[in-house]
């Protein structure tokens, strides 16, 4: 089993540690600026050991990881990878993979013209807190990208997680990227939209989440059991204009500034009901003029 060695001990970096190790991937080296995060990144992988294969031990620099390390995750910030990497010393028979989900292989370069191996592996999940990580990681699927000589490892990696694995190369990172920040961090924004609506009737935005959140959850379960585009309802799936015409009626004269998102996203939704087969062409193109103010 190759030895795993991590270099920045945050959210990310403290979830793969503590995850790998549970599944038999002997942790045995981190680096952190702050010893303190060491320090409780190696507590949490030693009290969570269930191999026989070693404890993992605080190193002092990021080069010892590397020496005593056969693949060594780099999880700091993404915008500090590619110069840890680069004021590092590598050589064949050692692998660094970097854990963003923008980023190419590109910034591993200094790794790959001293002989190692790179990769990327990106968990595809959302991190609000260190706890939070830890219980999100397993289970979730991970973007990599990675020379022919380590794909294979990190693909068992993410099976023995739980997860699954889609394989990227450099080029598809940013669309991909883009994909997550979509569904994920838009997705609260649009419930903060939703909830400073219901400030317009004197709900406040805590009470409104929860209210909601059952919603949200129903509208995640469909999206599961169903797919798309069948698990669209509301409205537009039913070509329903009169209520599209309220709607927009109240957004302009209460919440003017979440009309203009009302439409785009209407918009977008319009031919995910056309796929559903639930309306016409021709009421799909009054739907468009209406949002579009013809």
């Amino acid at each position: 089993m190759l030895k795993i060695g991590i270099i920045g001990a945050g959210t990310v970096g403290t979830a793969l540690s503590l995850a790998l190790s549970k599944r038999g991937y002997p942790v045995i080296a981190v680096y952190s600026r702050t010893p303190a995060s060491a320090q409780r990144l190696a507590g949490q992988v030693n009290s969570a050991l269930i191999s026989s294969k070693g404890s993992c031990q605080v190193k002092d620099s990021g080069q010892e990881v590397i020496e005593a390390a056969d693949l060594v995750f780099v999880t700091t910030p993404d915008d500090a990878v590619a110069p840890v990497v680069a004021q590092l010393k590598w050589r064949p028979g050692k692998s660094v993979v970097h854990c963003s989900g923008a980023a190419s292989l590109d910034i591993l370069q200094p790794a790959r013209q001293a002989g190692a191996s790179a990769g990327a592996f990106h968990p595809l999940q959302t991190f609000a807190s260190i706890a939070q990580a830890i219980e999100n990681i397993p289970g979730s699927t991970f973007g990599i990208e990675a020379d022919s000589s380590l794909i294979e490892t990190l693909k068992a990696m993410a099976t023995a997680m739980g997860g699954q694995w889609v394989e990227l190369k450099g080029g598809d990172k940013v669309l991909y990227h883009a994909a997550a920040v979509i569904a994920c961090n838009y997705f609260v924004t649009l419930v903060k939209m939703a909830t400073d609506l219901w400030q317009e009737f004197g709900v406040s935005t805590p009470e409104a989440t929860k209210a909601l959140l059952p919603l949200i959850q129903g509208t995640v379960n469909n999206l599961k059991q169903v797919g798309l585009p069948d698990c669209l309802t509301g409205p537009i799936a039913r070509g329903d204009m009169g209520t599209l015409k309220k709607h927009l009626e109240a957004l302009e004269k209460q919440a003017p500034t979440l009309a203009s998102t009302y439409k785009e996203l209407g918009l977008q939704t319009i031919p995910i009901s056309l796929a559903r087969g639930k309306i016409t062409a021709q009421r799909a193109e009054e739907m468009r003029s209406l949002f579009k103010g013809k």
